[in-house]
């Protein structure tokens, strides 16, 4: 093996999960900014440190990482993503699996969870305000509801999500579950202080906030005042839930399908794309 990359960490991949940007990224979405063909793709990893750079200080051999590959989702990212046997990460990016976490289940978190942490930050949501969330039932969704609850401190959490979710949105902590297939969640006559919008409905969301309330989404184009962002992915957010993780507060959420062995990624990324997922698809055993 060749000398790590002196901020870099050598991983044994034992689990991947996919999320949409996987997808996108393979229809071309943001070819402009994307690293140079070919690629391996994948952003969430689980594994084992078989090598560390020489300015590596937070991990050692032998130790039990997970994380988001790419510091930016959609500049630049790692042309050696997570879908393979082996792959490097910059150490800022990797945080300790939580022990009581499987492998699977810790592939499954980075990506969706820093996701959930930085749009709830973004909004501005502290400890007795109300948040809406606009698809509960995905991969980011399933974490905005716990975080907003759990970590957050949130006072009521409502969200959306089809006929056969609902009871799982509970399960996870929302206080107000609205069936999108038969309710129009903006004509409700209240009102929130934060709407995080994981769907792509922003012109919809900004009439379900309260005035100088915050609206964030993930899915573009974002209508005024909502505010897009795209996560930057750092260890130090899963280092900071870890607690969270550990007693059970905040759970990983894994669709029933999961996981997908490696010879049925394409599978995996045809199911994801059809946006049905709940929670998160994972890949497991990697060879």
């Amino acid at each position: 093996m060749a000398a790590a990359p002196k901020d870099q960490v050598l991983i044994k991949v034992v689990a991947a999960s996919l999320n949409p940007v996987d997808f996108k990224r393979a229809l071309g979405y943001f070819k402009d900014t994307d690293s140079p063909l070919p690629t391996i793709p994948g952003y969430d990893v689980a594994g084992v440190v078989v090598k560390v750079g020489s300015q590596v200080t937070k991990f050692k051999v032998g130790d039990e990482v997970y994380g988001d590959l790419n510091e930016t989702a959609l500049v630049n990212p790692t042309r050696f993503g997570s879908l393979a046997e082996y792959t490097a990460a910059d150490e800022r990016v990797l945080a300790h699996k939580p022990k009581n976490l499987s492998f699977i289940e810790a592939a499954s978190l980075p990506l969706a969870i820093e996701t959930a942490h930085e749009g709830l930050e973004r909004a501005e949501l502290s400890a007795g305000k109300s948040v809406l969330v606009l698809g509960g039932a995905g991969g980011v969704g399933t974490h905005i509801i716990q975080l907003a609850k759990h970590v957050f401190g949130a006072s009521k959490v409502a969200a959306t999500a089809s006929t056969k979710k609902l009871d799982l949105l509970r399960t996870l902590g929302a206080d107000l579950a609205i069936d999108y297939t038969k309710e129009n969640f903006e004509d409700l006559p209240e009102k929130f202080d934060v709407v995080y919008d994981a769907v792509g409905e922003t012109d919809k969301a900004v009439k379900a906030v309260k005035e100088g309330g915050k609206v964030v989404t993930i899915v573009g184009p974002a209508t005024p005042p909502a505010i897009l962002f795209v996560l930057t992915s750092k260890g130090s957010v899963l280092e900071k839930l870890k607690p969270y993780l550990e007693s059970g507060k905040v759970k990983p959420v894994l669709d029933p399908t999961s996981p997908y062995p490696f010879t049925k990624v394409v599978e995996a990324f045809g199911y994801l794309e059809s946006s049905r997922a709940t929670g998160k698809v994972v890949v497991y055993p990697i060879p």
